[in-house]
This record gives C-alpha cells, structure tokens and sequence, in this order.
C-alpha cells in the first residue's frame, strides 16, 4: 500500500494479539493426550531444563535430555500455571508476609503488586520517570523516588520489564547496596519454608530484587561485556505464557532464581529451593503423580497446607513446540518492530525503542504515544483504527486509577508521570499472525486516522 491510497482502504479485521499455533504444538499436545501423562510429568520436566538452556545461553537447540544437560539445567526453573502463580511463590521462598512492604512501579498490570498482596505484604507504588526512560522510551520506574522510598520494612523490589525492554538492573543493586544498613531479615523456624526463607533473607543481607519478566522472555543486558538474559538479571523473575505472550503454552508461567554465592555458602542448594517450589504449587505433597508412580512409591507425606498451581504436560507440551520456534517467532517481530518505528517516526508518534545500547528487547508490545493527545483524543483515535478493523489496546491503566487500589487509599495525583505516559498511549497489534500485507495495512490506517 501507498500513501495515495490511504483513503481507500480496504477493511482487513486484525486482531489484537492471537497465539501462533502450529500443527507442531497440535501433534505434541495429542502425543502428551495419548501419553497417559497429562498432568505434570516428563514433558513439563523436559520444558524446565531447556527453558534453564534458553535463560542460560540464549539456545532453544540444546538437547536437555542427554544426562550432562539434565544435571546442568535440573532445579533452576520451575513451571507453573501462571505467571502471578510464580511472582507470589516467589515472594512465599523468600517469606514476604504482614509487616513487609513491597515496592512496584504505579505503571504496570496488576499481577506485580497483588501477589505481594496476596502474602499480606504492603505495596508501595513508585512512579515513573518523565515520559519512561530517555532512550527507550519504556514507562520505567524512577530510581530516585525508588530509592526514597526504601525503609526498614522494605523487603523487595519489583521491576517491570514493560513490553519486552529490560529494566536497569544494575541501577537498582546499586540503589539495594547502598540502603542495606535498612534491612532487618524476618527470623522464623515453625516450618521448612521459614527456615528457607530465613536463610536466604540473612545470607542476602539487603532488600531481594524481583523482576517481573511476563513480557521479556529472552530479553538481555550487556553486563561486563556480557550478555545477560532475562531470568538471570534479578534474585527472582517471573515468566507468564499466557495466550497473548510471545511464548505460549495456552496459560502458565515460570518462576526462576538467580542467587549470589551467599546464599550457598549458608548451605542452601537449588535442589532444596526447587523442591520447595514443588511442594508449594502442589498442596504442600512430597511427591508429585511422577515421583508416585514408582514402584512402590505411593506413599507421601503433607509438609504444608499450600498450594495448587502446578503445569500441565499438556501445556508444557505447546511449549516445547513454540521453543523450538522461538528464535524465528523473535526475529519476526523485530521485522514488523522495524516497520512500525519507520511510520511512527514519519507520523511525530513517539515510540518504544526495543533495541537500544545496552539491552535487547523481546520484542512483545510497541506502545506509541500521541502528541499532546489526552484521554478522550486517544480513545478517539482507538474507536477510528478499530473502525478500521485494526485491533489495538492500552498498557497500561495506572494501578491507582484502579478501584482496588483507591480502596487502598491510592490516588492518581500522586503519579503525576504514570497518568501522563497513560492518557496518550495506544498499543498497536505486533504478533506472529500479521502478515507483510496486513502490517502495510495497519500504517497507512495510522497515517489515515493520525497523519
């Protein structure tokens, strides 16, 4: 399509955000159907290890059932049915509870901070800087008001990385180090997961840095010379799955860990951590239907009366298809990232940046922002592109502009950034499923109903 056409478009209908299944996912899940494991067993074990390949070496062809690899990438990731499922056994191993407070960005949805919530933590909402960071243009969290707001009872940190872009890591250990004469561990024994807790609390001896990874699977930052990979950025990170991420296995999630030396030399293994997790996200059982299907091996025990949160092999099964994909699902979306950037840029649109020095993106989300546009402009041009038939969205509505949270005394006034970024936001469709044709089609509707 061509500039002097725009005017006579013909209407496509293009969705917002459709997963990207192929007769690969389709032939794995009816294998696991047939299988007779359909709950948790050797398919979600295998997506562990080669999801602990990915977050390690940036490969989805490493071949994790050979023994050298089982040992090297057993108990480092743990699947889950979502990816609030893993942010809050995240913050359960650590042993956030009542009379913690949790930090977490105002701009974000609202997994990041109910978890927290969840486990009886306070959160403190921060807001974000100017206009998001300068080169990314990515709504993220201002470090100053951050590190102002650290105190005594602060135990956590969460940081967003918001459509795919990483937050700044580095920054906030800098900020973590600095304030860690205010933390104070939680000292508790009554059972194996307090005991855990406290000796991760007390070998971290600062504030846990928690990364909420939805968006970013396979993001990275140059750290040292070193590309870093997203699950190994902070001490915790969550990954969701869900139907509209780039990696899908339907619903589910992931939780991940990434602990300084500390911690073992206090004896704590990534063995004792997994299991923990296990044990969490499975009724507090000491074996899961796997573990109990040796011979003679039906016995169990209770340790706690916890959870119920694990992954299917039926997920796990579209998720072993979508990771042998994933690398061309990633370059893809950079494609369609590149076309978008060259209209926005034509248009005075700001735009993400999801590939800047220093950090690659996942490519998940391109938010564009419209000049001097406000809430009712942008909401306009919504209803304009979706007269069109283009599907597109908001990431996001502020979290104190949400009812739960006024109920928890919050008020938009106080970020006055978190509204300012939100009320010209507009989330355009950046999916696998687009077309070359349809991708035209969604930038000459930006210059129809903008240009």
């Amino acid at each position: 399509m061509n500039n002097e056409k725009n005017n006579d478009l013909i209407k496509r209908n293009i969705p917002f955000s459709p997963p990207d299944i192929t007769d690969a996912e389709v032939e794995e899940v009816a294998k696991a159907l047939k299988s007779g494991w359909i709950t948790t067993g050797p398919r979600t074990k295998l997506l562990e290890r080669r999801l602990a390949a990915y977050i390690d070496t940036g490969k989805t062809d490493i071949d994790c059932d050979i023994q050298e690899n089982v040992d090297k990438y057993s108990n480092r990731v743990v699947c889950l049915n979502s990816a609030t499922a893993a942010e809050e056994l995240n913050f359960r191993i650590l042993g956030i509870g009542e009379g913690d407070e949790v930090i977490v960005p105002a701009y974000t949805y609202t997994a990041s901070a109910s978890a927290a919530i969840h486990c009886g933590a306070k959160v403190v909402f921060v807001d974000i800087q100017k206009d998001g960071n300068a080169a990314s243009h990515m709504p993220e969290i201002d470090y100053d008001k951050l590190e102002a707001a650290i105190n005594e009872k602060t135990k956590a940190i969460v940081m967003v990385d918001l459509g795919g872009i990483p937050a700044d890591y580095q920054k906030v250990y800098e900020i973590v180090e600095k304030k860690k004469d205010l933390f104070h561990p939680s000292i508790k024994s009554e059972n194996p997961l307090e005991e855990l807790a406290t000796k991760i609390q007390k070998a971290l001896g600062r504030i846990a840095v928690f990364a909420d990874c939805a968006h970013s699977l396979g993001a990275s930052e140059i750290i040292n010379g070193e590309k870093i990979y997203a699950g190994k950025l902070a001490d915790f990170s969550s990954f969701s799955f869900h139907a509209v991420k780039n990696f899908t296995t339907a619903e589910g999630g992931a939780s991940v860990w990434h602990l300084p030396q500390s911690v073992y030399n206090v004896g704590v293994t990534d063995a004792e951590i997994y299991h923990m997790y296990q044990l969490l996200s499975l009724h507090g059982q000491s074996k899961d239907a796997l573990a109990k299907s040796k011979i003679g091996a039906w016995e169990y025990d209770i340790v706690g009366p916890w959870y119920k949160c694990n992954m299917t092999d039926i997920m796990a099964g579209i998720g072993l298809r979508q990771l042998d994909r994933y690398l061309d699902l990633l370059n893809r979306r950079q494609t369609i990232i590149d076309r978008y950037d060259a209209v926005c840029d034509e248009l005075g649109l700001s735009h993400l940046n999801h590939h800047v020095d220093g950090f690659d993106s996942s490519n998940h989300l391109y938010l564009i922002r419209v000049p001097e546009a406000d809430e009712e402009k942008r909401n306009d041009i919504i209803i304009k592109l979706a007269e069109l038939g283009i599907s597109t969205n908001v990431h996001y509505k502020p979290l104190p502009l949400m009812t739960a949270y006024k109920n928890f005394g919050e008020n938009i006034k106080d970020y006055p950034n978190s509204f300012d970024y939100y009320k010209n936001e507009i989330t355009l469709p950046l999916h696998t499923c687009l077309s070359d044709d349809d991708v035209d089609y969604i930038c000459d509707g930006l210059r129809k109903v903008i240009g």
